[in-house]
């Protein structure tokens, strides 16, 4: 199907008028695209919103003690903290502190999502073959990319202005919120516009969610770069990260950086645009090959089918996961070495809340306790996809075969327990191997033990996908992604309000030991995993009797 424009149709007497367009169809498009990324737009933006109030709401805990304040300083200024949380700027206000503990993760969030977002609901709709009926109308093919483009710029616009709220409230000074936030917004418009882009030229929703991710990933990893490297801080003008940092909110309150990412971001979003209406509806610009040999391997049973669809998607998950803890390992001997040569600062970083990286091992432990974030979540998309496949009816006919549907969703289950520890091995590797290269003393089995300890978090994860798969099937990556990322904001906020002790454990990560620090805490990790294990067999047994979703 074309969306080119076509000769002018011959009219058939008798037959009835098409009108050449409908009254608000462009409109109808745009409201249908907000329904699409209303729920997980509203996550993103509540998420991004608790951290950054949380984080705000620590800073007058930590001023109170004057020396916990001077051993951040002094932490801060270490190239390897500068690779992790960026350059610091302003700490002594509470907005400065704000944008460097949670600016990048916050960042990493509102990115992460408008590229999914966007090449779910563009690329994505177009794959399932939903846009054809509407492209047969009188709506093109440019005009639907657009209206979903303004779909998420409008929640990712709504997040950056939650996020500079969140500031204001705190008391921090107006001028530094809005740069902060409106820095926000524009690294995830930029996200979104490379996320169109890569789908008009790319003709799958995997190769395009893939190419913006990595995109994403390398302007992260090049702003870490010219951070912690001396001399290579010109980098930060080529990463959108690097441009939300240059503008140093709270201090300089640039605009011109933030506006150059804007100015990229427009620039992008108007050349999909413009390919949108020079291609084919289905297609992109890259064509796929007419004739190829036919791929069959692993497709002679449902496990092996399981297996097929998740090798790309573990590929990518592991270069990210393991260019990053490659990363944090090359910086582990820098950090460790800065605060052993001078132990007053040691100990000031130890009442900032650094204690355990005065080793190789307790730095190593430290980022691992990060893990399972990444590693559920993986988890919990994967059992969001088969879910997924419903509507698309790409299980229908495989469901009405001699297939039991407790089958498919155990299978799917096992292969997402297989991959989350794939990635635990890779992180371990990658974080050995980065300490190897710089010297450390950190052994390959240490790493492996310290990553590994971690996957009852990564499990409940797992489980709870599992769970909202039969039981509630729309929110199944929302809610599989809870333990993880839930979990770790409630921690963060415990320990930042000096909440009670029984709010802290209520955190599945206040439950894990700082291996290879100290031992395992094997009780914790098997109650973790039971409890994973039943909810995935409630969760089993609802998939067994719902519908299919259509």
């Amino acid at each position: 199907m074309s969306t080119r424009t076509s000769p002018a149709p011959v009219q058939v007497p008798g037959a009835p008028v098409v009108p050449a367009a409908a009254p608000g169809a462009g409109r109808a498009v745009g409201r249908l695209a907000l329904r699409q990324v209303r729920r997980s737009g509203l996550a993103t933006l509540l998420v991004a919103l608790a951290l950054t109030a949380t984080v705000a709401a620590s800073f007058d805990a930590l001023v109170a003690d004057p020396a916990t304040l001077t051993g951040l300083l002094a932490v801060a200024q270490n190239p390897a903290v500068r690779t992790l949380f960026g350059e610091p700027v302003a700490l002594e206000t509470a907005g400065g502190f704000t944008v460097w503990r949670s600016g990048t993760p916050v960042a990493v969030l509102v990115g992460a999502w408008a590229a999914l977002a966007t090449a779910r609901t563009t690329r994505g709709q177009e794959e399932a073959g939903r846009w054809n009926l509407l492209l047969a109308g009188p709506v093109r093919l440019r005009t639907a990319v657009g209206r979903h483009l303004l779909a998420v710029a409008a929640v990712v616009t709504a997040t950056g202005a939650a996020v500079a709220a969140a500031l204001l409230l705190a008391g921090t000074p107006a001028a530094g919120a809005a740069v902060h936030g409106a820095g926000i917004a524009a690294l995830g418009l930029f996200s979104a516009a490379v996320a169109a882009l890569a789908a008009q030229v790319l003709g799958t929703r995997s190769a395009a969610t893939g190419a913006a991710v990595a995109a994403l990933g390398a302007g992260l990893l090049t702003r870490s770069v010219a951070d912690g490297v001396p001399g290579w801080q010109g980098l930060r003008w080529a990463s959108p990260f690097g441009l939300l940092e240059l503008s140093r909110p709270y201090a300089q309150d640039r605009v011109l950086p933030v506006l150059l990412l804007l100015a990229a971001a427009a620039a992008l979003a108007a050349v999909a645009l413009v390919l949108a209406g020079r291609r084919d509806v289905g297609s992109g610009l890259l064509a796929r090959p007419a004739h190829r040999r036919a791929r069959t391997a692993l497709l002679g049973s449902v496990e092996g089918f399981a297996v097929r669809r998740a090798l790309r998607p573990l590929a990518g998950w592991s270069t990210g996961i393991g260019a990053y803890y490659l990363l944090i390992g090359t910086t582990a001997v820098a950090l460790t070495e800065f605060l052993t040569r001078d132990a007053a600062v040691s100990d000031l970083a130890g009442q900032a809340g650094f204690a355990a990286l005065d080793s190789v091992r307790g730095f190593a432990a430290t980022v691992f306790s990060l893990l399972p974030v990444p590693v559920g979540v993986f988890a919990a998309v994967r059992i969001a996809a088969l879910v997924s496949a419903e509507p698309d009816r790409r299980l229908a006919l495989l469901a009405a075969g001699p297939v039991g549907r407790v089958r498919l969703l155990g299978t799917e289950a096992a292969v997402s327990a297989a991959g989350l520890l794939a990635l635990l091995t890779v992180a371990g590797f990658a974080t050995w191997a980065g300490v190897a290269a710089s010297g450390g003393g950190l052994t390959l089995p240490e790493a492996l033990r310290g990553t590994w300890s971690t996957a009852p978090v990564a499990l409940l994860c797992l489980g709870a996908a599992v769970l909202a798969a039969g039981w509630l099937p729309s929110a199944t990556a929302l809610v599989g992604s809870l333990p993880a990322v839930g979990g770790f904001l409630l921690q963060v906020l415990a320990d930042s309000t000096g909440a009670p002790a029984w709010v802290r454990e209520v955190s599945p990560f206040a439950h894990l030991a700082l291996v290879p620090l100290e031992p395992a805490g094997t009780a914790a990790a098997l109650v973790m995993t039971l409890v994973a294990v039943l909810l995935a067999v409630v969760g089993a047994a609802g998939y067994r009797r719902r519908d299919l979703l259509c």
